[in-house]
Formats: C-alpha cells, structure tokens, sequence
C-alpha cells in the first residue's frame, strides 16, 4: 500500500519511459536500415538521418572510456531517481524536467550496456557548418535541463520578492509608559 501511495506522486515516470521508447525505436530503425556513417536529407541539407556511434559524451566529448561514462550514467540515473521520488509533491514543471532528463540518460545508457557506444542519427546544420549529431535521448535531456534552468531562474525570482502583508500593518498598542514628547508644548 506503501509502495502505491509513493508512485501515485511518480505518474512523470510516464514521460521516463515515453523517452526511453521513442529513443530506441528509433534507434533501432536506424541501425537496421542504414549502415554506420551512411547520411540521408531528409529535409534538404538542413536535416539529415547520418547514423553513427558516439562513444564518448553528449557531443562526441571525451574525457575518459566507455566504462567510465557507463558507471558515471548509471549513478547519474539513480540519483536523478532517488530525487524525483523525494520531490513527488513538486510543481509538474519540475518533475517533468527531471523526467526527461532521466529517460534521456537511461536511452543512452541501455546503448552503452547494448553497443559499447551512443547510437546518434539526428543531422541538423547547413552545409559544412552543422551542429554534433545527437538522437531522441539527448533531445530530452536538453529539454528538461531548459526547463529546469528556467524554473531555477524565474522561480528564483519570485521568492526574491517579498511578499505582499496579507493584513494591514497595525499600529503597536499603547504602552503602559507616559510619553513625555506628547506634552511637550511648542512655544514661539
């Protein structure tokens, strides 16, 4: 019953796993009908499907082997999760970007436990000036993290503010003490 009243607060989870499912379907479309470095417009020059294995970072970034961005990726995910639990109460803006960003991160991690490598497909530029080839799972990520950066940003904001009194401020009651000021008498 426990375990029910949790996930009642995780139902985002959905949106993990849409991510997760988008992301290796079409994962698996593109490794089963292109081979590794073949690239097809799709939209002209300005969105091409080029199929290649990324076995570094978001990017193509490389700062240590596979091995280290499977753990780092794994740790990452269980975090992120253990987090979206603790905050299962939160505004859905909030849940949701850490939802995106966790489907994002395990779609690349079941390719790094599959293939050894990040399977990218999604080719976006103009002529020799293009962006890295990225696929769904990063695609998610970068949204949640702009959603998640705005709300840091703009909620931040609000909190600056003080608040409006919600009662008007009231005068302090008399005290008990004789004023000597008020008897003071202007003389000119």
């Amino acid at each position: 019953m426990q375990l029910l009243s949790a996930l009642q607060g995780m139902w985002v989870l959905g949106f993990t796993a849409l991510v997760v499912v988008l992301d290796q379907i079409t994962k698996l479309a593109v490794k089963d009908r292109f081979y590794l470095g073949e690239s097809i417009e799709i939209f002209g020059d300005v969105l091409r499907f080029t199929y290649i294995q990324n076995p570094g970072m978001a990017f193509g970034i490389r700062l240590g082997g596979p091995l280290f961005f499977t753990v780092f990726a794994s740790i990452a995910s269980f975090i992120i999760l253990i987090y979206l639990y603790r905050m299962r109460r939160e505004s859905f803006p909030s849940r949701l970007s850490l939802a995106l960003i966790l489907g994002g991160a395990i779609g690349n991690l079941i390719d790094r436990f599959a293939y050894g490598a990040v399977i990218d497909f999604i080719d976006i530029g103009i002529k020799d000036t293009r962006w890295p080839v990225f696929n769904v799972a990063d695609s998610a990520v970068t949204i949640g993290m702009i959603i998640l950066i705005s709300l840091v940003l703009f909620e931040g904001r609000k909190e600056e503010t003080p608040a409006p009194a919600k009662f008007p401020v009231q005068p302090p009651p008399p005290s008990d003490e004789h004023d000597n000021w008020r008897d003071v008498k202007c003389s000119n």
